[in-house]
């Protein structure tokens, strides 16, 4: 019979429901009785003793928020009678060791990537436009219509060929028509728009740069075509400063085109498409390879979560990033909104004490700047989260760090920055799905795994995105953009260990080119900068 209630951490006072739950019935857990007060939904959080106003709460083993009125012992946990509370974390007090996972099995098992000059291995092949101001959108928008039809496979899909068929007031064109092939079989071809480059403080252009130039110098990318106008605040000497930066021997071609130097459109896109269609067409010549799996870098990313997300879902990538980490590869922890609450372990764990300021620096900054703009990280939780059980910050980041294991924090870096560490790194980023999956692929992630208890469709255009959902029903319910369900956790059927291992399966059939990613067959090709700014 399956578990009505989970208690996450031995010192907790809260318990997750597995199951919905109705007044009046009596569940045995731990060794006592405890009577449902009022309906709890499956996700929910439920009282494992008396709350009197100004009672914390603790769940995960840390301080998630305090009672704001009586709560009785079985009832539910709610927005209103429970509001944010999180530890005061001032400087490291302790260092944190770790369990190394056994990996041994794992050792002589490679994925099969693109080597690059400087030694990192991608796990895609592609040319990627971008410009480096919003005015060239139309431009890169123009290319990837062009370059579409004639280079990928095309074919009109089912919502297309109804549209046809409602025009032709006829059933005649819901026949799909056949694909047709791939013009180069070993380089994808993406597009990147964005509103950044010009009309903010100069900030904001030099963090736009470093984040492009991290997407050249990521290792999915074989080389790009970059589109400047000419009058911009991102001009195309401060992106190559900041590309050197991150790449000093940079070998990967990147072409560079200035619209105000050209002259007519026509005379731009022509040059364009001639060389950047030699310079696709030599990247082809690129063929996979074993790689060793140190060389994989994965960025961790939830959205869209829910009650189940950090008992299923998370700790399945945080036992995942600590077998890697255990290999010798790579894993990336963002969205420091998501980590309030839980400062005082990472803190912990941190290798070094310049790391440990530096991400206590970095998380102060970042909350002050949110508090000034009149709001504040209690205001994280969305509607979704919180209808799904997830009713304060602190209660969603302890869930949330979970993705980042137990691993020693090995580096801390800020938005823009590279990862050049081999172990668990943190990055700041916001918690909007797309920004932080933005900005991981920006510092160098070959793989991107994304846990969602709600569903959540984001991608990106050059890193694969691995969906993970915490609960079967999402799975089921949403199976074209579910990669891996962890449900199986919920239901007691399997354990984090053996699904971590199902997970790190996965990522080598993605990482090897076998298995398409659902965000990858649904082209969602998501890219938005973090505008840290204002604009002027």
């Amino acid at each position: 019979m399956q578990k009505k209630l989970i208690k996450v951490h031995p010192s907790d006072n809260v318990a997750v429901a597995l199951v919905n739950l109705k007044a009046g019935e009596v569940i045995k857990f731990e060794n006592e009785e405890i009577e449902v007060v009022s309906d709890v939904k499956a996700k929910h959080k439920i009282a494992l003793s008396d709350f009197y106003a100004g009672d914390k709460i603790k769940m995960y083993g840390v301080l998630v928020g305090k009672a704001n009125s009586s709560i009785l012992k079985g009832d539910v946990l709610t927005i209103a009678n429970v509001k944010h509370e999180s530890a005061k974390v001032t400087q490291k007090t302790d260092t944190i060791g770790w369990n190394i996972p056994n990996v041994e099995q794992w050792k002589d098992r490679t994925f099969m990537g693109y080597h690059r000059e400087d030694g990192q291995v991608g796990t895609a092949n592609t040319w990627l436009f971008f410009p480096l101001v919003f005015c060239e959108n139309k431009n890169i928008e123009k290319l990837r219509d062009i370059f579409e039809r004639e280079l990928l496979t095309k074919k009109l899909n089912s919502h297309q060929m109804l549209l046809r068929s409602l025009v032709n007031d006829s059933d005649d064109t819901l026949v799909q028509q056949p694909e047709t092939a791939k013009v180069f079989e070993n380089i994808d071809v993406k597009f990147i728009t964005h509103p950044g480059g010009c009309g903010g403080i100069r900030q904001d252009s030099e963090s736009l740069a470093r984040l492009l130039a991290g997407y050249v110098k990521n290792p999915n990318v074989a080389g790009a075509t970059v589109l400047s106008l000419g009058c911009q605040n991102l001009q195309i000497d401060i992106f190559n400063k900041a590309l050197e930066a991150i790449s000093p021997d940079n070998k990967k071609p990147v072409l560079m085109y200035e619209q105000q130097q050209m002259g007519t459109v026509d005379e731009m896109l022509t040059a364009i498409i001639k060389n950047s269609y030699a310079a696709i067409k030599e990247a082809n010549n690129i063929e996979r390879k074993p790689a060793p799996l140190s060389k994989l870098k994965i960025g961790l990313e939830c959205g869209g979560s829910d009650g189940f997300s950090g008992i299923s879902a998370n700790p399945t990538l945080g036992y995942t990033s600590d077998m890697l980490v255990a290999l010798g590869g790579t894993a990336i922890l963002a969205e420091f909104p998501e980590l309030c609450g839980v400062e005082q372990e990472l803190v912990n764990r941190c290798e070094t004490e310049a790391s440990a300021e530096r991400f206590l620096e970095l998380m102060q900054a970042f909350e002050k700047s949110v508090v000034d703009a009149g709001s504040g990280f209690d205001m994280n939780p969305s509607p979704g989260n919180i209808k799904d059980g997830l009713i304060t910050d602190a209660m969603k980041s302890a869930g949330a760090a979970k993705k980042g294991g137990t691993s020693p924090i090995v580096d801390v870096l800020d938005y823009g920055e590279y990862v050049t560490k081999p172990g668990l790194n943190l990055l700041c980023t916001p918690g909007n799905d797309v920004e932080s999956t933005t900005a991981m692929v920006g510092s160098g992630a070959n793989i991107v795994l994304f846990t969602t208890g709600l569903g959540t469709p984001t991608g990106n255009p050059i890193t694969p995105v691995i969906k993970v959902s915490s609960n079967s029903e999402l799975a089921a319910k949403m199976s074209d953009i579910i990669d891996v369900d962890t449900g199986d956790v919920i239901k007691g059927e399997k354990t984090i260990e053996e699904m971590a291992e199902t997970m790190l399966n996965y990522i080598i059939d993605v990482a090897s080119g076998t298995v398409t990613s659902k965000a990858s067959l649904l082209n969602q090709d998501d890219f938005i900068p973090w505008k840290r700014g204002v604009s002027l």
